[in-house]
C-alpha cells in the first residue's frame, strides 16, 4: 500500500515535516540513502531517510553481541551406578562442581541394573550424599524422581542472594 503523504525523518534525527511520498524518495535518492517505513500504522506513516543496509548491519551485528553476553545455562549430566568407590564418587562429585562452577545445571542419575531395581532406597540415599556433598555451591531444582530404570535429580548453582547473611 502506497501512502500520498508520510512524516519524514531525516538520518541525523531532523523532522522535515509532512512530504508528499514522491518528494520524500526524491530527497533520499539526492542523498544515495533509503527511505523507510518506520511507523506504518501512524497518522500519517513515518518514514526514516536512512542507509538501510548499514541499518540492518549494525542491528545484526547488536544482536550477535547480546547472543555472545548471554549466558547459555546448560545441562550437564553425571551417572553413577549403585555400587560405587568412595574415589570414583569423590571423582564425580568434583565434576558436578566443575559444572556448577560454569553454571551450568547437573542432572545426577542412578543407573539400576538387573536386581539393583530391588534397591531403590540405596539409590536415594546415593543421590542425598550428592546433594550434601554439594550443598555449599548447589540446590535442589528437581527432587529425585524414579524413572524406568534410573533415578535422577536436578542440581543447580546456588544464586548469589540466596545465601546467609554473617552477623
Amino acid at each position: 500500500m502506497r501512502t500520498p503523504k508520510v512524516r519524514v525523518v531525516d538520518e541525523d534525527g531532523e523532522q522535515l515535516g509532512i512530504l508528499p511520498t514522491d518528494e520524500a524518495i526524491k530527497i533520499a535518492q539526492e542523498k544515495s540513502l533509503d527511505l523507510v517505513l518506520v511507523a506504518p500504522n501512524a497518522n500519517p506513516p513515518v518514514a526514516r531517510i536512512m542507509d538501510f543496509g548499514k541499518y540492518k548491519y549494525e542491528k545484526e551485528k547488536r544482536e550477535r553481541e547480546a547472543k555472545k553476553r548471554s549466558k547459555q545455562s546448560q545441562l550437564k549430566q553425571m551417572k553413577f551406578r549403585l555400587r560405587i568407590d568412595t574415589h570414583d564418587f569423590m571423582t564425580k562429585v568434583n565434576r558436578i562442581r566443575e559444572f556448577l562452577s560454569k553454571g551450568s545445571k547437573v542432572r545426577v542419575v542412578i543407573m539400576f541394573r538387573g536386581r539393583e531395581m530391588a534397591f531403590s532406597e540405596q539409590g536415594a540415599q546415593l543421590l542425598e550424599k550428592v546433594r550434601l556433598e554439594l550443598e555449599d555451591i548447589a540446590e535442589v531444582d528437581r527432587a529425585p524422581k524414579m524413572e524406568g530404570r534410573d533415578m535422577w535429580m536436578i542440581l543447580k548453582p546456588k544464586s548469589p542472594q540466596g545465601g546467609k547473611a554473617d552477623g
